[in-house]
């Protein structure tokens, strides 16, 4: 695994962690690696320091459960809205949403996961959905 400090051409700075570096750009010459603060999908390697260890003890890692900016309390309120007002459909989403709006199924309020492929599909065919910034909850045992 390898983070990398990430710039948007907006100018917005944010971290994100990649398999490799062929991974990172793999998926940046995919289009699929966009800014966390305004969803710019120009993003290019900002300048890092490199991380060194002199044997001391890191510092205390802030708790990652607490939002820490005003993105991510709105992130968060979204989520919870999201999850409180709607179904989780799961990887069924497109064929839930497509269902819907040919009036096979009663219209309610839904979200879940698509592929890309999936995704434009509907709107090219005129079905009212957007991506949301933030992946279903992976539960652990």
């Amino acid at each position: 695994m390898i983070q990398y400090a990430l710039k948007c051409a907006e100018g917005h700075r944010f971290d994100s962690w990649f398999q490799s570096a062929a991974a990172y750009e793999k998926l940046v010459a995919g289009g699929m690696v966009s800014c966390a603060v305004c969803g710019a999908s120009t993003v290019e390697k900002s300048v890092m320091a490199p991380r060194l260890s002199r044997g001391e003890q890191p510092a205390p890692r802030a708790d990652l459960s607490v939002a820490a900016s005003p993105q991510e309390k709105a992130l968060a309120e979204m989520r919870r809205k999201v999850e409180q007002n709607a179904d989780y459909v799961g990887r069924a989403f497109a064929s839930e949403a497509r269902s819907m709006h040919e009036g096979e199924t009663e219209t309610r309020a839904i979200w879940g996961e698509a592929r890309p492929d999936e995704a434009r599909k509907l709107l090219e065919d005129g079905v009212p959905v957007m991506p949301l910034p933030f992946m279903p909850s992976r539960k652990t045992n």
